[in-house]
């Protein structure tokens, strides 16, 4: 099993959801209030996705959930590139 692919099963339920809004930028208060909780547990997820993953700062962790495929939008989601067609400058 890709190192990958073990990585993403070893988060719980939470940390997913938490994952999921650091790609797009979300600040901690952000978070806590799409999911509810309070920044400070916020940034006890955070702190704590860091130490599973090894990452040291916030923003290595936001690359780590870009390429994992982590989003606001799911797993699956990907952003359309942009050169698709009807996602010119000029549009």
């Amino acid at each position: 099993m890709p190192h990958d692919t073990v990585l993403q099963h070893s988060f719980t339920p939470r940390e997913r959801e938490i994952l999921s809004h650091l790609p797009d930028g979300a600040t901690y208060q952000a978070i806590a209030r799409r999911l509810g909780l309070s920044p400070h547990t916020v940034d006890t997820y955070i702190r704590r996705l860091r130490g599973k993953t090894g990452t040291t700062n916030r923003t290595q962790l936001a690359v780590l959930a870009t390429r994992l495929g982590f989003s606001p939008y799911g797993l699956a989601h990907h952003a359309p590139a942009a050169d698709a067609p009807g996602r010119g400058a000029g549009l």
